[in-house]
C-alpha cells in the first residue's frame, strides 16, 4: 500500500505518512520497522513508530487490534492527517465473512471489513492477497511474513491455511472474490436498514428509552431486531444474537427478558424499555428536619423538606399538610406490604402504583415519608394525590407542610406523568 500510495501522491495530491506498530511479540518485529523506516527515506515519506509491548496470552487477537488502532489514532492526530489507511485486502475480507458466518453473525455482521468507517479506510479491498504479492514481485520489493499467520491457536491462521484452500479447490480461484463481493453488498444493505430502522426508532420513541410496542411488534422483522438491538445498546447491555433472541421474545408476549451487565427488557403498559436490575438495596431512615432544612434525595431527584407554609413562588412539585402527623418525619423507601389509609389497612402501595402506570423499576425510587410512630403520611406523588394537597394549601389551613421539589433528573428515568 505504501509503494502504490507514494506512485500516485502526486496526481492526487496527496500528502502521506507511515505508520509502523512493533507488537513486542516476535524478536524480528523490531527489524521488521526498521525496515520500513528505511523504505520511508528512500521514497521520502514521512515516518512514525510506536511500541505496542503486548503480552501473549487470552485474547490476544482482540487486545492487538485495540492497542493497534489506539496507536495508530494517536499517530494520525500527532501527523495531522486525515485518515488512517490499512492494507485489508479481499482475502482478508473472505476470511472474516465466513469466520463470522461459522460464529453466527447477522446482516451486519456479514459486512465483513468495511471499506470506510470514519476516518478509517481501506484501499486495498477490491485486491486479493495474491494479487498484492504479484505487485510487490513486479516492483522488486520483498516482504515480511508474519510467522503467527501459521500459529493454529488462532481461528484466523486456521481459516486462512486449512479452510481457505479448502473453498478455492471446490469453487475456483475467483471464490474469494465472491465472498468479498457478498460483503460490500451486505454492507450496502446493512446500512440502508440500518437508516430505515432509526426513522422507526425516532417515530415509536415516546420518551427516553421507551418505545411503543405495539408500533415495535408491527415493524418488519428486519427493522424489528434493528430497533430493539438499539434499545439494548443504549442501555449498555451486550447485543449478541441470544440476548436479541430474549429481547424480541419478551417484546412479542409482552413480558420481560434479564440481559448482560444487570440490565433487563420489560414490555408492559403498552411500553418496552430497559432498565439496571439493582437487587437487595435498601435506605435506611434518614430523619427530616423542621427548621427550614431539607434533605436531598438522588435516587429520586427530589429534595425534601418542612415548611410553616407554602411559598408563592417555588419550583413546580408536591406538598401535603400535615398538621396532625406527630413529629419528627422520617423518609425512606417503599417495604412489602407497605399500605396507606386508616389504621393501615387501605390500599397497598404496590397497587396504587401500579394503578397509576409506574414502571417496576421506578417503584423503589419514590419517597415514603412517614410519621414518628413509623406511619406513612405520604407517598411522594401516589398518595394522597397532589390535588389533594393543593386544596389544602389553598385553603389555608395550619402548617406545617411537608415539600417535595425537583432538583434534578433522577437515575432511573422518571416518567413524565409522575413526580
Amino acid at each position: 500500500m505504501l509503494i502504490a500510495s507514494s506512485q500516485v501522491a502526486k496526481a492526487l495530491e496527496l500528502t502521506l505518512a507511515t505508520a509502523s506498530l512493533d507488537h513486542g511479540l516476535r524478536a524480528d518485529s523490531a527489524e521488521e520497522v526498521r525496515r520500513v523506516s528505511a523504505l520511508c527515506r528512500r521514497l521520502g515519506v514521512a515516518f512514525y513508530s510506536k511500541t505496542l509491548s503486548l503480552r501473549d496470552g487470552t485474547g490476544l487477537e482482540a487486545r492487538a487490534r485495540r492497542a493497534r488502532y489506539l496507536a495508530l489514532e494517536e499517530i494520525r492526530v500527532e501527523a495531522d492527517c486525515a485518515f488512517i489507511a490499512t492494507a485489508h485486502s479481499a482475502s482478508d475480507q473472505a476470511e472474516t465473512l465466513l469466520m463470522r458466518l461459522m460464529r453466527g453473525t447477522s446482516l451486519g455482521g456479514a459486512s465483513g471489513i468495511r471499506r470506510r468507517f470514519g476516518r478509517l479506510i481501506r484501499p486495498l479491498l477490491g485486491c486479493t492477497r495474491a494479487e498484492v504479492e504479484n505487485f510487490l514481485s513486479d516492483q522488486r520489493i520483498s516482504f515480511a511474513v508474519d510467522p503467527m499467520n501459521e500459529d493454529f491457536r488462532f481461528e484466523r491462521a486456521r481459516v486462512r491455511a486449512q479452510l481457505m484452500p479448502a473453498i478455492e479447490s471446490l469453487a475456483g480461484p475467483q471464490a474469494v472474490r465472491h465472498l468479498a463481493a457478498f460483503a460490500a453488498e451486505a454492507a450496502s444493505d446493512a446500512a440502508f436498514l440500518d437508516e430505515l430502522a432509526a426513522v422507526a426508532h425516532a417515530r415509536l420513541l415516546v420518551e427516553t428509552g421507551r418505545l411503543d410496542a405495539a408500533g415495535v411488534r408491527a415493524l418488519p422483522p428486519a427493522l424489528r431486531r434493528r430497533v430493539v438491538a438499539r434499545l439494548l445498546e443504549e442501555a449498555g447491555a451486550r447485543v449478541d444474537r441470544l440476548a436479541l433472541s430474549r429481547a424480541l421474545a419478551a417484546v412479542s408476549i409482552s413480558s420481560s427478558a434479564t440481559l448482560s451487565r444487570g440490565v433487563e427488557l420489560r414490555c408492559s403498559g403498552g411500553l418496552i424499555r430497559c432498565t439496571r436490575v439493582v437487587r437487595g438495596r435498601r435506605s435506611s431512615p434518614a430523619s427530616l428536619p423542621l427548621a427550614g432544612g431539607w434533605i436531598e434525595d438522588s435516587v429520586s431527584g427530589l429534595r425534601i423538606g418542612l415548611a410553616d407554609a407554602v411559598p408563592a413562588a417555588r419550583p413546580p412539585g408536591e406538598w401535603l399538610r400535615i398538621a396532625d402527623a406527630s413529629l419528627p418525619l422520617s423518609i425512606r423507601r417503599r417495604r412489602p406490604g407497605d399500605r396507606v389509609g386508616p389504621l393501615a389497612k387501605g390500599a397497598k402501595v404496590q397497587d396504587l402504583m401500579v394503578d397509576l402506570g409506574i414502571p417496576r423499576e421506578q417503584r423503589d425510587s419514590i419517597p415514603i415519608v412517614c410519621d414518628a410512630a413509623g406511619s406513612i403520611v405520604w407517598v411522594v406523588g401516589v398518595w394522597p394525590r397532589r390535588t389533594q394537597g393543593a386544596a389544602a394549601a389553598q385553603a389555608g389551613g395550619p402548617g406545617p407542610f411537608v415539600l417535595a421539589e425537583r432538583i434534578s433528573v433522577p437515575p432511573s428515568a422518571r416518567r413524565s406523568g409522575s413526580l
